[in-house]
């Protein structure tokens, strides 16, 4: 069969570190063509990475968006332009007849994303998001303990994803709030997503949205949001840019019959800037030192957990799975080729935008705000 060719938009820093590295080792597809609208350099002065046409010379190089869609080669669309340009970009893929991944946040609203998902439903074309976070060694590591009930009922959970200073929070420089903007966007999009996964729809959300980078503006860099449950299930959502801490923090969950506390990031991405390819056989695990604490009242696992007679309870590092972002791209060639269900569902994404949506009322209104 042949290979599943590939079109990205856009040829930035989400394409070169976020999509390449875990697309490339999947020989299924074939990157085919690319729409960046800057022009080709001069080949004599061109350094690596500056432009599609110098990293990959065989694959074809549009300026055009008409042009890139109305190429018929196409099967699979890869969107990762700015986040107000998903949706539009996404619409003519989908026009045109084409598969589409967008890169996330999904859309800026929960309406532009109800439009791709009935487009997508009418033209029979894939459409799916980027959520390549439920391929990190911790959020697959936690998956794994809820599966197999390593926590009884779950009664609350605190998912973070702490960006500590960050080098380029000064191009977040907006005073006014348009949808899209802010860190709830930026990195909830990530850890929302999760908790849906997890979790499922709430049936309210609270949240309190902070400015800490010293400006006078509307576009948030820190937000807490509080999701409700019909059952007893509390769940934190949490992104700080001030966090003076050891190692990030990034998930307590508690139980009737454990809890999990998982301190630091996934490893894939240092790696990955770090020049290692992702076909390494070390990318992707995680050094023990970094691995998460299982508490249980009884055994969960005898290799990894110890008895502790002072509180009574199972205690150890829980060994962190690998993480394997590579797997995202494995599983839509399995989708495109073999018709095999998605593994990220665009419904679920949606409701993410949903969720930030609700968010921004919540924190405007001053008030709990119920699903809708």
């Amino acid at each position: 069969m042949s290979q599943i060719k590939v079109g990205f938009v856009g040829y930035g820093g989400s394409a070169k570190t976020y999509h390449l590295p875990y697309l490339l080792p999947v020989k299924e597809f074939q990157i085919y063509a690319f729409l960046q609208r800057a022009a080709a350099p001069p080949t004599e002065c061109a350094a690596p990475g500056s432009h599609c046409t110098v990293d990959f010379p065989e694959a074809k190089h549009y300026r055009t968006a008409e042009d890139f869609f109305r190429d018929p080669a196409i099967e699979v669309v890869i969107v990762t332009t700015h986040t107000d340009t998903h949706a539009s970009f996404a619409e003519k893929a989908i026009e045109a007849g084409k598969h589409v991944v967008v890169e996330k946040p999904f859309t800026r609203t929960s309406e532009e994303a109800d439009k791709l998902l009935a487009m997508a439903k009418e033209k029979g074309v894939i459409l799916t998001v980027y959520q390549n976070r439920r391929w990190d060694g911790d959020f697959r590591t936690l998956r794994h303990l809820v599966s197999k009930k390593a926590f009884g009922t779950i009664t609350e959970a605190q998912i973070y994803y702490d960006f500590e200073n960050p080098p380029w929070i000064k191009y977040l420089s907006a005073k006014k709030y348009t949808p899209g903007d802010g860190l709830l966007f930026g990195l909830g999009s990530h850890t929302l997503d999760q908790a849906l996964v997890l979790f499922g729809r709430p049936k309210s959300v609270t949240a309190f949205l902070k400015v800490l980078r010293g400006i006078e503006s509307e576009v948030d860099d820190t937000f807490t949001v509080i999701l409700q449950y019909e059952s007893p299930l509390l769940v934190t959502v949490k992104t700080a840019i001030v966090s003076c801490l050891p190692q990030p923090i990034k998930y307590i969950v508690r139980g009737t019959d454990g809890s999990y506390v998982k301190y630091g990031d996934d490893i894939q991405e240092r790696q990955t800037l770090s020049g290692m390819k992702s076909t390494d056989p070390a990318f992707g695990i995680n050094p023990e030192d970094e691995y998460g604490t299982l508490t249980t009242y009884a055994e969960f696992d005898s290799k990894n957990q110890k008895f502790d007679p002072l509180s009574n309870k199972y205690n150890g590092k829980f060994p962190t799975l690998n993480g394997f972002n590579q797997g995202y791209y494995e599983s839509l060639a399995d989708s495109v080729r073999r018709k095999a269900p998605l593994q990220v569902d665009p419904q679920t994404s949606r409701d993410g935008i949903r969720l930030m949506e609700l968010a921004r009322e919540s924190h405007d209104t001053g008030r709990t705000v119920s699903w809708s």
